[in-house]
Formats: C-alpha cells, structure tokens, sequence
C-alpha cells in the first residue's frame, strides 16, 4: 500500500509541475487535475473493494444453512426403505462445494478462484508508467 502511495504522490507531483510550465496554455490544470484525481480515486476503490468482507455472522450462516439443509433431507428420508446412497452423496457434495465457492470468491487471491489475470494487466500497466 506504501508503495501504491508513493506512486500516487510521484505523478501527482509531476501533474502539478507539468501544468504549472504550460503557461502558454491557460486551463491546461483544469483538463489534466480531474483526470488524475478521478485514476486516484478508482485505485483507491479497487483496494478497498478487495479489503472489505461481510460481517462473520454471514459465514456462519451460510455454514448453518448448509447443516440444516443436510438435516431436513435426512429426516426426509429417514424413513425410506431403500436408500439411494448415490443422491445423498450427490446432494452433500454440492452444497459443500457451494459454500466452499461462496468462501472462496470472497478471498479470491486464496484457493481455487484467483484474480492473476487482472493482477497481470496491473503490474503491465504500472510496468508502462515507468
């Protein structure tokens, strides 16, 4: 983040200068600050976007949710003569790998769901600036 900052300040400082000699062209500040400060404030969302999570009680829920449901369809067929063992399994095993994928979309640089892609397009863009 420090070195987010420090970049942020870098070419903010370089705005500033580069429109303070464009005395020839009056307004030029008025055309380049918004830009700037608009990128500013888009990265700055990003990271917070990505630094935020729903409360814990959330978690808990879904994770409730999921023992509750396994609960009621066993009660269900509790009293089944048959047991179809192929459903049961089927069944547990997607609502396990739901609350899993849910999870794990909330902390995408962890697990199975990753952002290395945009993570790649980032550091190409941040590589051009330099």
């Amino acid at each position: 983040m420090t070195r987010s900052l420090d970049l942020q300040r870098d070419i903010w400082s370089q705005t500033i200068a580069a429109t303070r000699m464009a005395e020839s062209r009056p307004g030029a500040d008025l055309l380049v600050v918004p830009p700037i400060n608009e990128m500013f404030d888009i990265t700055t969302t990003r990271v917070v976007a990505t630094q935020i999570h729903p409360p814990l009680i959330i978690d808990g829920m879904l994770i409730a949710l999921a023992l509750a449901s396994g609960l009621l369809a066993a009660y269900q067929s509790a009293g089944e003569v048959g047991y179809d063992w192929v459903h049961k399994i089927g069944f547990a095993g997607i609502v396990a790998l739901t609350v899993y994928v849910i999870l794990d979309v909330e902390y995408p640089r962890q697990g199975w769901v990753r952002l290395d892609a945009i993570d790649q397009v980032l550091l190409q863009v941040r590589a051009g600036m330099q």
